[in-house]
């Protein structure tokens, strides 16, 4: 079976398919439009907005629906101004051959490292003062000191994350088209926890609802306390599609998610994406190392362990896979995660209960039920009348018998 992503497979194909940003939208229509009459005052667009809001997803369909070519050239790919010169520079000044036009895309201007870069920046002004197409110039960060000298010389359009008005419409058409049924409370709350990131919010759903053709709250609670600054499926790409250690180590700077919890995502998914037996094996070998590490770190406090263990999952798992995946493979949530989801109404139950018995015998809540939920399940089961007095002297009648019924249903 072929999987596509989402993000690819409902990319805009024209600008008025584009969801949300309507203002922008049409005000960079209305700069590409103006071209007709020759360059305009601003020969390039910064185009910027935090990632995943379709910076370089508009800037395609600008291309597509008029048919013109679409260069693109990633900034901060490129290691030089001499470099962005060769490339970006023709792309400027010479005549296509078989379309009606073309659209210049510098991608990430504000990932440009000026100590390595030396040059870029100046590169690039000069490419736009003498452009005869369309340049549109993408960053997350508009305001970095060094991409002044390019907001003084380009025309500054924003991109927003999308909103509930836009984004509920635009997820319910393509989950009606996949079959897959879902609410509109689902939908509201993944494009709350995305902050509007349509590029999460399509990679998040598709995973969601890719084992039961459904969405639903209890889906999507499973991604309640990821409070990050990217998506785990991009940290997850990052670590199984790095080739060297350092790139790999990168995804715990971009992700705000608990240590722990990315292990298990790590350790849910290398199967999946590295499925060579022998790669396989180095990177299960890496992980196991890993665990080692967190268990003596959680024994015996030994917090400067910690640094190999976050390498051997990362890295470690980085390194082991040199087999590219055959096609696209979807992530998918750990088992481990999707269990402690399901039980935790009945986790939290026993948890209140043990701290009514920690109350009154003052022991954790952890003692209190390793001491004496055995006693009174005892009691339960052999004294109803004995049972109905502990539950009366913890004020917990009502939990005792929902955790009782629970294990006999």
């Amino acid at each position: 079976m072929t999987f596509e992503p989402w993000t690819i497979k409902y990319r805009p194909k024209t600008s008025r398919e584009v969801a949300g940003n309507k203002t922008a939208v049409e005000k960079l229509r209305g700069w590409i439009d103006s071209w007709v009459e020759g360059p305009p005052s601003k020969r390039a667009v910064l185009l910027y907005g935090p990632a995943g809001v379709g910076k370089t997803s508009v800037s395609e369909a600008l291309a597509s629906e008029r048919g013109w070519d679409l260069v693109e050239i990633n900034a901060s790919d490129k290691r030089s101004g001499e470099i962005l010169s060769k490339i970006a520079g023709l792309a400027s000044s010479q005549a296509t051959l078989f379309s009606k036009g073309r659209l210049i895309l510098l991608d990430e201007v504000d990932g440009i490292n000026l100590r390595e870069d030396q040059g870029a920046i100046t590169t690039i002004l000069a490419i736009i003062k003498n452009t005869q197409y369309p340049m549109i110039l993408t960053a997350n960060d508009p305001w970095d000191p060094k991409t002044r000298p390019l907001r003084e010389a380009c025309l500054q359009v924003e991109l927003k994350r999308i909103g509930i008005r836009d984004g509920l419409p635009l997820l319910k058409t393509i989950l009606a088209k996949e079959e897959i049924r879902t609410s509109d409370d689902a939908l509201k709350y993944i494009i709350d926890k995305d902050r509007g990131d349509i590029r999460s919010i399509l990679n998040d759903i598709q995973v969601l609802s890719s084992k039961a053709k459904t969405l639903t709250m209890d889906d999507v609670s499973l991604l309640s306390g990821r409070d990050r600054t990217e998506s785990i499926f991009e940290v997850l790409r990052v670590i199984f599609n790095s080739r060297t250690v350092a790139a790999a180590r990168r995804a715990l700077s971009i992700s705000d998610v608990d240590q722990e919890m990315l292990f298990q995502w790590i350790f849910e998914n290398t199967p999946y994406q590295i499925p060579n037996p022998h790669e396989l094996e180095q990177a299960v070998s890496a992980l196991a190392d890993a665990d080692m590490y967190f268990a003596r770190i959680k024994k015996t406090q030994s917090w400067h362990l910690l640094s190999y263990a976050l390498d051997l999952m990362t890295a470690g798992v980085a390194i082991a896979k040199q087999s590219p995946t055959s096609g696209w493979v979807p992530m998918r949530f750990p088992q481990r995660i999707s269990s402690m989801s399901r039980t935790r109404g009945s986790r939290d139950l026993r948890k209140r209960i043990a701290g009514a018995i920690g109350e009154k015998t003052h022991v954790s809540v952890r003692r209190a039920q390793q001491l004496y939920f055995p006693l009174i399940r005892f009691e339960h089961e052999h004294s109803p009348e004995r049972f109905e007095q502990i539950a009366s002297w913890l004020k917990a009648k009502d939990d005792l018998d929902e955790m009782f019924s629970e294990e006999f249903s």
